[in-house]
């Protein structure tokens, strides 16, 4: 349980903004500080309900840090962040913080929330933190000692004044392991995370074309990244989801990059039916494919490769044929 005075919150924020460390999310910037006021997102709201919800899933095998580290160094493989294996975390935490709002009401009677899951402006891992889930790791995510980082985070704003929970102290001590990983360099030092650089930013976000000096160190990632999480000690304590809802799909998560660049559109809408991956929409999806086969292209050489990408140039629009144009110049890098 937390509390809605964060003004503490608010210079980082401001600093944040300033810095244009939020890219093109426009959204980030328009909501300005009310972000880090709960009062006005939702006027009368004196408390905020946090909740974690454990995303691995369930047949996830011992090691599986390793296993994904294995799969980045397949280039021919397609990699997906874990989050995003399963249904969309949208469409099965913000139903559940509803139903527990409902109990509550059927406990104490009628009472004022909202009930969020990455849906508004809110300052969720701030809040996370003050209520005691966590604490904010040098990446920016949560972090707990019971279940690392990999789960989502979801709230109910309400207007009883319930008892505040102590928040937890931060357990990162000297590591910086999660800012050495970073492929492209996006945390630039702890806490301070530069979105612009940042895969998972450049391959759901952002819409126009990748930088080109940041296309190579996407490697084979297509959908998020997760190698911040990966080499976190803390890491080796997340737990697997108790639901079907986040079984990893294999068309997605075990799948090549030729596999998936053979997609139309319907076959694209087919294989993400209820995942976050759909949001992107396939003009990203296949502008990330084009990076991940251009860096393939450049590690194996693979004929296969090349064919695939020049038999799809005459009929893209102009954002992918650049992508393209720049993946089959790569193996001449």
């Amino acid at each position: 349980m937390a509390g809605v005075d964060l003004h503490e919150a608010e210079p980082g924020l401001l600093a944040w903004l300033a810095a244009g460390f939020h890219g093109s999310m426009g959204y980030m910037a328009s909501h300005g500080l009310k972000r880090a006021r709960p009062a006005e997102l939702v006027p009368g709201t004196l408390r905020v309900i946090t909740a974690r919800m454990d995303y691995l899933p369930r047949a996830l095998p011992e090691g599986w840090q390793a296993v994904a580290f294995d799969r980045l160094r397949q280039p021919g493989e397609a990699v997906v962040s874990m989050y995003a294996h399963g249904r969309d975390y949208h469409k099965v935490l913000r139903p559940r913080l509803q139903k527990l709002a409902d109990r509550l009401a059927a406990e104490i009677g009628p009472f004022g929330h909202r009930a969020f899951t990455d849906s508004a402006p809110v300052l969720e891992v701030e809040l996370a933190q003050r209520s005691g889930l966590g604490w904010r790791g040098k990446h920016t995510l949560a972090l707990g000692r019971e279940a690392g980082s990999m789960f989502f985070l979801g709230e109910i704003y309400v207007d009883l004044p319930l008892p505040l929970t102590e928040p937890v102290g931060a357990h990162c001590g000297q590591c910086e392991a999660c800012i050495s990983a970073c492929p492209t360099g996006a945390i630039l030092a702890p806490y301070r995370l530069d979105a612009r650089r940042c895969i998972s930013y450049l391959t759901i976000e952002h819409d126009g074309p990748i930088p080109a000096e940041l296309r190579a160190a996407m490697g084979n990632r297509i959908y998020g990244c997760d190698d911040c999480q990966l080499v976190c000690p803390w890491n080796k304590f997340a737990q697997r989801s108790s639901l079907p809802d986040f079984d990893a799909r294999e068309a997605v998560a075990s799948a090549r990059l030729l596999t998936l660049w053979q997609w139309d559109e319907a076959a694209f809408l087919h294989h993400t039916e209820g995942s976050a991956i759909r949001r992107i929409g396939i003009a990203r999806w296949r502008r990330n494919l084009a990076v991940a086969l251009g860096n393939a292209w450049r590690e194996t050489g693979d004929e296969a490769v090349a064919q695939a990408l020049a038999a799809a140039r005459d009929g893209a629009d102009a954002l992918l044929r650049e992508h393209i144009d720049w993946a089959l110049a790569q193996r001449s890098v």
